[in-house]
């Protein structure tokens, strides 16, 4: 990485505050920290950092206000890893709805923490690199046009909202137009590594998608299920 990118920690627990930030500086990051909701908004507000490390139980304001505030705000998507303590599938599902780019649960590994949020930064080097390529741009799907660019999606020229991880996985899918993709294929591509045993995060974000781009979600056009396998994306048959 040729600038040193910064990371915000965000944790009410000292201890982990410091574990966090030795090992990112031993990898060359430069990392500032908050110890509540708050104080992570209005730092982030003065000085958007490259990436959030963002605890879920936090005073004043906990993690999943901090995520949805952040992802309401029109200046970019600034990558979030949620570190904590809550280990249902539940949570992890949840987290990753509001738009958590990943999700790790205390205790962890320092060095796989290292290892998620270089993953995460390089993901979003290479959206940015894409960003002109012919790959990049509109994609059109009967009356669905999905801008790549510039992180839209239009239905019959109404805009959908989708959260950052159903746009990846709609956009992915929409590449692959044509193509069956198995739950695992789809983790390791949106999710950039592997979801052991956790398929149902991929099935929960499908079915999202369902409900707001197809006309009826339990008869879907767009979004195949190929059982036992996973998804295919294929549109509207053209008559």
């Amino acid at each position: 990485m040729d600038r040193q990118k910064r990371v915000l920690v965000v944790d009410d627990e000292p201890s982990i505050v410091k574990l966090v930030q030795f090992n990112l500086e031993k990898e060359g990051f430069s990392v500032d920290s908050a110890y509540d909701g708050t104080t992570a908004l209005q730092k982030i507000e003065q000085d958007p950092p490259d990436l959030v490390v963002l605890d879920w139980m936090l005073p004043k304001m906990d993690g999943l206000d901090v995520c949805r505030k952040l992802r309401q705000q029109p200046k970019g998507h600034l990558p979030i890893l949620m570190l904590t303590a809550k280990s249902d599938e539940f949570d992890k599902v949840l987290g990753l709805e509001l738009g958590a780019d990943d999700y790790m649960t205390k205790p962890f590994s320092p060095r796989e923490l290292v290892a998620r949020v270089k993953a995460i930064l390089r993901r979003m080097e290479a959206v940015e690199q894409q960003g002109e390529t012919v790959e990049q741009q509109l994609i059109r799907v009967g009356n669905l046009h999905i801008d790549p660019v510039g992180y839209e999606v239009r239905k019959d020229e109404q805009e959908v909202e989708l959260t950052p991880k159903e746009f990846e996985l709609l956009v992915y899918m929409a590449k692959n137009r044509g193509r069956v993709l198995s739950r695992e294929q789809l983790l390791n591509a949106v999710w950039n590594y592997d979801f052991v045993g956790d398929s149902r995060i991929v099935d929960v974000h499908v079915s999202h998608l369902r409900d707001k781009i197809e006309e009826d979600s339990r008869n879907p056009v767009f979004i195949k299920t190929v059982r036992g396998i996973g998804y295919k994306f294929e549109g509207p048959k053209e008559k």
